[in-house]
């Protein structure tokens, strides 16, 4: 008898299984019928090879033929060597007892004993095997897309699910409606920029006013005292760089109810009145403050108790910089009292309120909100993403940790930060649902604090970090950081369990399993580098052609762009190591290996992240807990069947929940980061920075769906579609097919541009005016420049590029803030003088040696509302000291000194004195300074070359123009 199968006639197969029937040689006698199981993922090689096969062809190496079953127990074996050709012409090894219910290869968890030949079938044979068994690439590829589809549909239903659905208004709940009626009244003023009438008499007088009225519709339980505080002070901050502010008799009206007889604690709830020049500040920040006076009146005439003080500061000068709350905090009698603060801010216009950052530490605070809020939506991942400083913001949420050493809540309206600080923030685009859902935690969360007995002894449950996530909008779980550590770990050891005993089995069972890991880890990085790197390549040619932002109006376009290439170089590359390095081995075996590989990755980020000490780490342990489980459920079935439908529908549902909240987050991060790429600076390239973060959004999303690419018969229609998208959607942003801005009235989406029209006064050590020239200085906020506003203004073009004083302060330029390192790209049109009829004047009135032989030089300053002070010391002298923030003086990037001011009504002068340290004496001088006046509101504000300059400016742009001057002296 030989060991040779004759006939394809013999050969047949189902779904799960195939027949091989063996004959005598010579004789058409049946001695055996084979069964195996597709895919062959648990079969191992063996080296018990028998003779050769007939035609004389060597029998092939060991492990390199597709075997049934190894032989066992001194079972006689067939020998099937691999042989291009029908399959009459091949070679099988298989014992003779026929497969039942034993596995081929032993067990090992899916380790190397799915490492045998993917083709051990040749030609007709090994196509017809393979359309039985793989993955169709049609069906994979849409059940993903429809899977990721329907998981962002969840997340969409979600978001728009302000509030639930029932009846507001009633007695001692809060009205949104009453709530909007006071926010029409506010922004009806107009900008209420520190200083103007409109923000210190005319807001000032409606909200005393209708506190008025409130306070006599209170209920008799309660009592209610207000003041209006006029603070000056001053402060360092390292915000932007670094600077110094000083405010002078600027307005704060604040408001304590507290019980009939008194309270000696206080929660403080905090929004700010101000707006920026040239908005009417809707949702930044009058709608908070409405809703704090809707607040104020209900729990005023409740008929509950109050065992704490409830202080609410509408404070009128944090748009300077967060001027007003260290008024308050460092100044008012009241703040002794205050245990804990909410804080009311926006980042954009309506939708849901985030809590973005809570204490420090104080996890009382964290379970506060989890048991009051009705509809809550907080992160503490937005949180460590704020305060790494990624974001150019802040809120007073830093003053009163910083300068008070008080525990608080920060919340901010987020979505629609295209139109923040625009004239497009108006009260009608703020939805009721977004007031009421806004005024139903806030009256929760204050009742449930002015309540508490926690809130008398807040020192006591200080110290801990708290988790905390919200479940699309429907509750919030938290826990301490020290049990999430826990959690942690315990998940990092069910990996170190699961892959270890893979890992750590014998040769003999696991085959090459250990440099398959290794080697498909090796891939999966590569994979990923390399599209990070082709997105980025894309990004910067879009820049470099000047058409950049092409996604700002239409953000399908940048997952068009960069979310395709980034999955097709993902398939390539694994398409690649598939056919070329692992074309012997068998798919559902890489399938295994490859999800092994992602859980691995994943782990990996768990332990990083859980060692520094980030509460974000439990998205990774998410990341890793479910699929582990995912995988540990389904193992069994995905042996015996494959990647049949049970297995797929089964591994989906296991990665439902890491999907869907990491898509959950990854609408807040777009939310969030998209329009401020709108206004991040001329020096960041936007696409170059969104293309990797949606590049790093499609390596975790595609993280889980790797295995597919090995399990799938192809990857080419896949790879041809994604890459035929990305060419021609490259194609059509080279043309300029998709304008970045809108003028769209329901969906506007400007262009921001600030104009300055000023005159420049240099004087020199003598005090003689040495250089004197007026124009308009235009500042686009975003990288595209003045490229799109040049075909509709043409003298605006690079011939006027504004050039840096060398010399100066901060190039010569009246900065506004000290934002001149986001921003080195300007434009100077030439125009007439400015003459304000309150212009700055500025004079040293002493200039003296000090004991410890430095140089004191005391200004006085007068002038309008908003003054930026700027300093650079002369090479070999250094400001040792001065009279303003701390006394230590504080340098912004570049290694000048700058210093905000401003004042409300009826200031005095502005007197202050710095020390000059003089190791050497120059000729040039010790020290230069330079004073700017910004006028930003009145009739100083504007000019007759300003406003016909704004008026040409296309209606996609939003001009913000104002009037100034700039004197600079050397000393």
């Amino acid at each position: 008898m030989t060991n040779v199968p004759r006939g394809t006639k013999d050969l047949r197969k189902d779904n799960r299984f195939f027949y091989a029937t063996f004959h005598q040689e010579g004789t058409n006698k049946e001695v055996h019928t084979c069964k195996g199981v597709f895919p062959f993922g648990n079969l191992r090689p063996t080296e018990d090879w028998k003779s050769p096969a007939r035609d004389g062809n060597p029998p092939p190496a060991a492990g390199s033929a597709r075997q049934l079953c190894p032989p066992k127990n001194g079972q006689r074996s067939w020998v099937l060597a691999r042989r291009d050709g029908p399959i009459r012409r091949s070679l099988a090894l298989c014992s003779f007892r026929p497969l039942t219910r034993r596995r081929c290869g032993g067990g090992g968890g899916g380790g190397g004993g799915g490492r045998t030949r993917k083709r051990s079938l040749g030609g007709s044979s090994g196509a017809s095997r393979d359309a039985g068994t793989g993955l169709s690439e049609a069906r994979a590829a849409l059940g993903l897309a429809l899977y990721l589809l329907a998981l962002r549909t969840l997340v969409q239903l979600s978001l728009q699910q302000l509030v639930l659905r029932g009846a507001a208004g009633h007695h001692g709940e809060f009205d949104a409606l009453q709530a909007r009626d006071y926010l029409e009244h506010i922004t009806s003023i107009g900008p209420r920029t520190t200083g103007s009438p409109e923000n210190e008499i005319l807001t000032v007088h409606y909200l005393l006013e209708q506190i008025k009225l409130i306070e006599v519709q209170s209920n008799r339980l309660h009592k209610i005292s207000v003041d209006v505080q006029r603070p000056t002070g001053s402060f360092s901050i390292d915000f932007l760089g670094g600077f110094t502010s000083y405010y002078d008799n600027i307005t704060n009206v604040v408001v304590k109810l507290e019980p009939r007889d008194g309270a000696q604690h206080a929660v403080l709830a905090n929004c700010h009145f101000d707006s920026v020049a040239n908005s009417p500040g809707a949702s930044d920040d009058a709608v908070s403050c409405s809703v704090m006076l809707e607040v104020l009146r209900v729990l005023s005439t409740s008929s509950e108790a109050l065992h704490h003080a409830v202080i609410f500061l509408f404070n009128g000068a944090e748009e300077n910089v967060l001027q007003a709350s260290h008024g308050f905090i460092t100044q008012h009698p009241w703040a002794s009292l205050i245990r804990a603060f909410i804080n009311l801010e926006a980042a954009g216009v309506g939708g849901k309120e985030l809590v973005f950052q809570t204490g420090p530490e104080n996890p009382w605070l964290v379970q506060a909100y989890v048991s009051a809020a009705k509809h809550p939506f907080a992160s503490v991942v937005a949180q460590e993403v704020f305060q790494s400083g990624i974001i150019p913001s802040d809120t007073d949420f830093r003053i009163y940790r910083d300068f008070g050493n008080i525990p608080g809540i920060d919340l901010a309206f987020i979505e629609n930060g295209y139109i923040y600080h625009t004239k497009y923030d108006t009260a009608d685009r703020i939805l009721t649902d977004s007031i009421q859902r806004a005024g139903d935690n806030i009256l929760a969360v204050l009742k449930h604090l002015a309540t508490s007995d926690m809130l008398a002894a807040a020192s006591k449950y200080r110290h801990g970090n708290m988790v905390f996530f919200d479940v699309l909008g429907l509750f919030v779980i938290a826990y301490p950081s020290r049990i999430g550590s826990i959690i942690n770990y315990m998940v990092v050891m069910g990996v170190i369990l699961y892959l270890g005993k893979k890992l750590l089995q014998s040769k003999h069972k696991t085959g090459n399993y250990k440099k398959d890991f290794l080697c498909g880890l090796g891939i999966t990085l590569i994979s990923w580098f390399t599209s990070l790197v082709t997105v980025l390549i894309i990004a910067v040619f879009i820049s470099l052609i000047g058409q950049s932002l092409s996604w700002y109006n239409h953000f399908y376009v940048s997952v068009c762009l960069y979310g395709t290439a980034t999955v097709a170089k993902i398939i390539f590359i694994h398409t690649l190591a598939k056919r070329f390095y692992y074309m012997n081995v068998s798919d559902q075996y890489l399938g295994e290996v490859f999800f092994d590989i992602s859980l691995f990755v994943h782990c990996c980020f768990l332990v990083t992240l859980t060692y520094q000490g980030l509460c974000s780490a439990f998205i990774s342990a998410v990341w890793v807990a479910f699929p582990l489980l995912t995988k540990l459920c389904v193992h069994k079935d995905f042996k015996q069947h494959g990647a049949q439908g049970k297995f797929i529908a089964f591994y989906l549902l296991g990665m439902f929940i890491p999907y869907l909240y990491a898509l959950y987050l990854i609408w807040a991060v777009f939310e969030m980061f998209t329009p401020i790429l709108g206004r991040s600076g001329s020096e960041i390239p936007p696409d170059v920075v969104l293309a990797s973060i949606l590049a790093g959004c499609t390596m975790i999303l595609s993280s889980y769906f790797i295995n597919f690419i090995y399990l799938a018969k192809s990857t080419k229609k896949t790879m041809l579609t994604l890459t035929l998208v990305c060419a021609i959607t490259f194609l059509l942003v080279c043309s300029g097919t998709f304008f970045p801005y809108s003028s769209n009235p329901a969906n506007p989406k400007p262009k921001r541009v600030f104009l300055q029209h000023m005159t420049r006064t240099f004087h020199d050590l003598e005090g003689n005016a040495v250089k004197r020239d007026s124009g308009i200085w235009i500042n686009g906020f975003d990288y595209t420049g003045m490229s799109h506003i040049t075909p509709h203004i043409p003298e605006i073009n690079d011939s006027i590029r504004a050039h840096c004083e060398e010399n100066a302060p901060l190039c010569g330029f009246p900065w506004y803030l000290p934002v001149h390192f986001l921003i080195r790209k300007n434009w100077y049109l030439p125009a007439p003088e400015v003459s304000p009829r309150n212009p700055a004047h500025f004079r040293l009135i002493s200039k003296e040696q000090t004991p410890w032989d430095s140089i004191k030089l005391t200004f006085e300053a007068t002038g309008p509302s908003h003054m930026s002070f700027y300093v650079r010391a002369h090479k070999g002298s250094t400001l040792s000291q001065w009279s303003l923030g701390n006394g230590t003086p504080v340098t912004s990037k570049g290694g000048d000194y700058f210093v905000f001011y401003s004042h409300g009504l009826q200031a005095s002068a502005w007197q202050f004195w710095i020390e000059v340290q003089v190791s050497e004496e120059h000729p040039e001088g010790m020290v230069t300074v330079a004073i700017a006046a910004h006028y930003l509101s009145g009739e100083d504000k504007r000019s007759p070359q300003l406003d016909a300059l704004k008026e040409r400016f296309p209606d996609w742009t939003f001009p913000s123009a104002w009037v100034c001057t700039y004197d600079l002296f050397v000393f």
